[in-house]
């Protein structure tokens, strides 16, 4: 048997492919950026054929640096961002607009409209989502209504939708020349179309949308005995390789930090943040402010579920303190700032930049910086800015454990923000409970590996994907329950201000 899995990991600002061995250890690696498009306020895109383009390059480099080849990969999984919608011609392959990004919020009206007209509750049972901009079903509805000739062509069966993972998936197995048209319930349960019980497309659903179901991916298993398909000869693995694996994001880093037993959780800190809670084959529905979402489906399985915390914007905060106001040349420039001064000095900021996200799901809120005197420098800025990513996480573990009725006694972390020691600090102070880190990192890219490893034999059991795991780094809370409670205190008043700043029609 080959030695290795690899796996795609198509993210918010980039992609990433990445080899593990049996020991779930990171053998290579190769990562590239590609554009944010803003075309104007609100609406966030991605070019489909960049992406893919990206993708390619990215495994290519990835084998030639690791020196090996197609037959040293006993399989590949696919991760993505979930939610970002691309919409094709089945026939040539080209995208009939940009895929639209999970943060765009240009389908504010159509989420509005649903919850007017009554049809939010029942888009709540039946996908375990309030209608909100963030999920796929409206920004297909937004692309059928607006670019021409795409209402007509998904009538004919030409126009198809995919998630990033659908559209990557088809493109390996060949594009045009018999492409695989294929997602999983991770991701289909993310476009408010899914049924959660029978993880089919709802006719229902489907017709609140106006989305014509012969434009919808078959959904099967996130770790497929029955493969998705192989990879092309002529692709970028330069040979034939068993897609069996595939999970959303946030979904793959739970896999990833084998979080396999209900009321074990994990947050990922990467553009975004998401906490998920496994709740085992029950599902669970929020009355807090959280989505029901499935958690994988391992082959004939009975599906797992789980509770998420969803949050727009906590890793792409301080890439907007480097793209947009230029305090800091990087990322990692942030933790130096932020530790110039011991505390926020009064100031809060909340990154409302795409409303909020759970518990709020408030479509009207802004991104607002409050608490500001002369005193303040750029170091409060960026400390608040760190302070925002934990405190948003608070406020999910806090709905979290209203829901589920289970106290968390330590966060599983992972995700690139977890690479700033002062932000993991700030978390456990938070929270007021411990912050553990693995030692791979990389857990959603990881989590996908683990995904297709199973499905071909490379991994015969959860139990085996279990021992791979080892604690890397461990913050302690260092903060008082007084400290803790008037901070967050300021926290929930800030978060007050960014309310009502857009008038939601």
């Amino acid at each position: 048997m080959a030695d290795f899995v690899g796996a795609i990991d198509q993210g918010t600002t980039s992609t990433r492919f990445m080899i593990f061995d049996h020991g779930g250890n990171e053998v290579a690696r190769h990562q590239l950026e590609h554009e944010q498009i803003l075309p104007q306020a609100g609406w966030v895109e991605h070019n489909p054929t960049e992406i893919w383009e990206r993708t390619r390059a990215v495994v290519e480099t990835g084998l030639r640096v690791a020196n090996l080849g197609a037959p040293d990969l006993a399989a590949l999984g696919i991760t993505n961002q979930r939610e970002t919608t691309v919409v094709w011609d089945r026939r040539t392959g080209r995208p009939y607009y940009n895929a639209i990004v999970w943060q765009d919020t240009r389908t504010d009206r159509i989420a509005s409209a649903l919850e007017r007209d009554g049809k939010g509750d029942v888009i709540r049972r039946k996908a375990g989502l309030p209608p909100a901009t963030y999920f796929s079903g409206g920004k297909i509805q937004w692309i059928l209504e607006n670019v021409d000739g795409v209402r007509e062509a998904a009538e004919r069966g030409d126009a198809i939708f995919g998630n990033t993972d659908t559209w990557l998936l088809w493109n390996l197995t060949g594009g045009p020349d018999g492409g695989v048209h294929v997602t999983d319930p991770t991701n289909a349960s993310r476009t408010m179309l899914m049924n959660l019980e029978t993880l089919d497309w709802d006719d229902e659903l489907l017709s609140f949308f106006g989305v014509p179901r012969r434009m919808l991916p078959e959904i099967k298993p996130s770790s497929n005995p029955g493969l998705y398909g192989m990879t092309r000869v002529n692709g970028p693995l330069g040979g034939e390789v068993a897609l069996a694996g595939d999970l959303g994001d946030q979904q793959a880093a739970t896999v990833g930090q084998v979080c396999f037993e209900p009321g074990e959780a994990k947050n990922t800190y990467g553009t975004g943040n998401f906490l998920l809670l496994n709740t085992g084959t029950e599902l669970v529905r929020s009355r807090h402010g959280l989505l029901t979402t499935v958690c994988y489906q391992f082959g004939d399985e009975a599906p797992v579920y789980a509770l998420e915390g969803s949050i727009a914007v906590t890793g792409s905060a301080v890439q907007w303190l480097r793209d947009q106001l230029g305090i800091i040349s990087g990322a990692s420039q942030s933790e130096a700032l932020a530790r110039q001064v011991e505390d926020n000095g009064g100031v809060y900021f909340v990154p409302a930049f795409s409303g909020l996200f759970a518990p709020y799901w408030r479509s009207d809120a802004r991104g607002a910086i409050v608490g500001l005197s002369r005193f303040n420098t750029n170091a409060h800025l960026a400390r608040a800015t760190l302070e925002s990513i934990c405190y948003q996480t608070r406020d999910v573990v806090e709905a979290m454990e209203q829901d589920s009725g289970v106290v968390l006694d330590v966060l599983r972390v992972d995700g690139g923000v977890t690479a700033n020691e002062l932000c993991m600090e700030l978390q456990a102070d938070i929270l007021g409970v411990p912050v553990s880190k693995p030692v791979v990192a990389e857990t959603t890219a990881l989590g996908a590996a683990y995904a297709a490893g199973l499905a071909v034999g490379f991994w015969k059991s959860t139990e085996d994907l279990r021992r791979n795991w080892q604690e890397d780094r461990r913050w302690e809370p260092q903060w008082t329950e007084e400290q803790r409670e008037r901070g967050y205190a300021g926290w929930k008043k800030a978060v007050s201000r960014t309310l009502d700043w857009v008038d939601v029609q």
